[in-house]
């Protein structure tokens, strides 16, 4: 089906809305000085929640927009006003983040809200480490320092109204029974059981700070040297616990043994040789920030389980026609496969 379209009628007359409008979304750029001339559009990035656009005119500026995906949405999430608005207080203290150029509150627009980036021509690493990229054991580390930073920044002004100061893995559990609730099209017994494992052998938390909530290497941009010169996609970013986001690393970092899995396969470059292994990332973790990560395995599983819960409600999406991804499609299997990995790590 057709997802993006000239003008508001052509949008009108399809059976399922677009995801872009070309003719209101370049006078929005022309509002706010983002180019001139026509407008083309085409989707980039292997991205599975929220939607990422190359946007380019004819004087041959080029920007990136990002905006929901259609609906049905599980309340509170795919919130991209809410991840411009972190990435805007972030910029100052040197963490790798897209700039915002703007943002759209006005689903007048294009039919959703939306916020605009500069693009950048950098590599976010999937399936296949490219020919510039001579050091596969130096990526793995990269992403641990860019994390360090993260993690160091005070959490002060208006990013301390970010979120909670207390109760983060509480809510997490509690918010993510909810959402399994919510999401499932099926019975799904093992992520009822990992959520009893969690909430009774849940750890204390370190101090507060920001937390990504997806952090790996499929959501990061680097040069080849290599640098991380952008970390992607906030929607679920937040103030909390900061080992929440080394376990997700670890938890989605593929390792040569590894089985298959839809979340280890998002970046499968890691099984080749010369990576870092989660182990190694961990201990890399442990030293650059001085945190206690003996309770890694919770915070594992944790990782697991939300991906699958969150990848469920993708696969109820699909289910309703409102998406075409491909990758949706093979969640049937899916979602209990990242399960069972889950209760596998638990013992």
């Amino acid at each position: 089906m057709t997802d993006v379209v000239a003008t508001p009628e052509d949008a009108a007359a399809l059976p399922r809305e677009p995801l872009l409008v070309l003719e209101p979304l370049a006078a929005f750029l022309d509002l706010h000085g983002l180019g001139t001339g026509a407008l083309r559009a085409e989707p980039i990035g292997e991205g599975h929640s929220n939607v990422t656009y190359l946007l380019e005119r004819d004087d041959g500026v080029r920007l990136v927009l990002r905006r929901p995906p259609r609906g049905p949405l599980a309340p509170s999430t795919h919130d991209v006003l809410r991840e411009a608005r972190l990435l805007q207080l972030l910029e100052p203290t040197g963490v790798p983040v897209p700039r915002i150029l703007a943002t759209c509150d006005d689903d007048a627009v294009i039919g959703a809200p939306f916020y605009v980036m500069p693009f950048t021509s950098g590599h976010v690493l999937t399936t296949r480490l490219p020919p510039a990229f001579r050091d596969p054991a130096a990526i793995g580390p990269a992403l641990i320092d860019a994390l360090a930073a993260l993690h160091a920044v005070p959490i002060a002004g208006a990013l301390a109204d970010f979120g909670r100061p207390s109760g983060y893995l509480k809510r997490q559990l509690r918010r993510f029974s909810a959402l399994l609730e919510a999401n499932a099209t099926r019975p799904l017994p093992d992520l009822e059981a990992i959520a009893d494992w969690l909430a009774h052998h849940r750890p204390e938390s370190p101090a507060l700070t920001v937390v990504h909530g997806d952090y790996r290497l499929g959501n990061a941009m680097l040069d080849p040297t290599p640098r991380v010169e952008a970390i992607l996609d906030w929607e679920l970013a937040t103030l909390g616990d900061p080992l929440a986001d080394i376990g997700y690393l670890t938890a989605m970092w593929a390792e040569p043994a590894d089985p298959d899995d839809p979340m280890l396969d998002l970046s499968r470059v890691t099984r080749g040789p010369g990576f870092a292994t989660r182990t190694e990332l961990a201990a890399r973790y442990a030293e650059r920030t001085g945190r206690d990560i003996g309770a890694l395995r919770w915070y594992q599983v944790l990782a697991i389980w939300k991906a699958a819960i969150i990848l469920e409600g993708s696969y109820r999406r699909h289910r309703a026609g409102s998406t075409d991804d491909p990758y949706f499609a093979r969640l049937a299997d899916g979602v209990p496969q990242l399960a069972r990995r889950a209760r596998a790590l638990i013992g």
